[in-house]
């Protein structure tokens, strides 16, 4: 082969290599610039808001649930000491008739002691019948009046517990009104103020798991996270996104991420996609919307029986202690909640 030709061959092989990566890169550049680019993608939004804009409505929230638990359960506990006391009041009248009448024969009569109504016998049948008698009149008159004490102390201790109910009810209303002034601290900087909030989402579910006491027994990490997001989740997410899915809130969902603050991390929370195929980098609109606020509104009016600490979509954020608010995460449909729904868990 001539020197010449080899050289050119030499030559050319890198340039075509060089020639066929340039287009390469220019078809990508070309492919992630066109209509491709807002295809749905299934990796989780960028929720926006800072760490302590989260801390701030998960404590504010979370105390909020708390002192609600008390104080329902307080209600229940002063409901069923007022209808003991109820029954022990009725007792009393009864118990104090009887031992009016005791005191009332007495008087009349005098006072029949052991002595006088054995010496009263004229036989020795009688003398015993006698005694039997006395004895069954002790014993009864002595079971009234312990009756009748212990039915007053009974009916005591049933009101001082009452009034330590009230009390305790009144500490519960003070942390509540506490911890909606400090939710509103935490959203003025993010809200302009209350909101319509959405229509839809009317369906019940069914309550999660509640401790005796009306509280929520505290949950780990724990379960895997059936979601793409791979992962743990808490026993208590995964009920909601079960009650979700049969109320038909069916689409793309995602919950646990590892990195970042916020309850994700802790398997606490969920980002529901308003598109069916994923999340989209565009603000949700026509059916996608309409599949977003019913869905918002499924869990807010459920909120109490899941253990909803909180619900963010579309420039809206709904808590326990302020009801719907506006809300702006910083502009992106991601950061402002436009195309997914958040719900962050107890």
């Amino acid at each position: 082969m001539p020197r010449t030709r080899l050289i050119r061959r030499r030559v050319r092989r890198p340039l075509l290599a060089l020639l066929a990566a340039a287009a390469l890169l220019l078809g990508a550049g070309l492919v992630a610039a066109g209509p491709a680019a807002a295809a749905p993608s299934p990796s989780a939004p960028d929720e926006g808001g800072s760490k302590q804009l989260r801390a701030a409505l998960e404590a504010a929230a979370k105390g909020h649930i708390e002192a609600k638990a008390r104080l329902d359960n307080s209600k229940r506990r002063q409901k069923e000491l007022t209808g003991q006391l109820a029954q022990l009041e009725l007792r009393l009248v009864e118990l104090t008739s009887q031992v009016g009448e005791v005191a009332a024969q007495s008087y009349r009569l005098g006072r029949l002691t052991p002595v006088s109504a054995l010496l009263a016998s004229t036989d020795p049948d009688s003398f015993l019948k006698r005694a039997a008698e006395l004895d069954v009149m002790a014993q009864r008159d002595g079971t009234r009046l312990r009756a009748l004490h212990e039915a007053k102390a009974e009916a005591a201790r049933a009101k001082l517990a009452i009034d330590t109910e009230i009390r305790e009810q009144q500490k519960q209303l003070a942390i509540l009104a506490k911890k909606k002034r400090d939710a509103e601290v935490a959203l003025a900087k993010v809200s302009s103020g209350s909101s319509a909030g959405f229509s839809g989402g009317s369906g019940s579910a069914k309550p999660a798991p509640r401790n005796a006491d009306g509280s929520w027994p505290p949950e780990s990490c724990s379960v895997d996270d059936p979601t793409p997001a791979d992962g743990c989740i808490t026993p208590r997410t995964l009920h909601m996104l079960q009650q979700a899915k049969a109320a038909g809130y069916k689409r793309y969902v995602s919950c646990h991420r590892s990195g970042g603050g916020g309850e994700h991390p802790k398997g606490r929370a969920c980002d529901f996609s308003a598109a069916s195929g994923g999340f989209e980098n565009v603000s949700a609109t026509g059916g996608d919307k309409a599949y977003g606020d019913s869905l918002a509104s499924y869990l807010k009016n459920n909120a109490s029986k899941l253990g909803v600490m909180y619900v963010i979509w579309y420039r809206q954020i709904w808590m326990p202690n302020t009801g719907w608010r506006s809300y702006s995460g910083g502009g992106s449909p991601a950061a402002d909640h436009t195309n997914h729904v958040h719900v962050s868990m107890y």
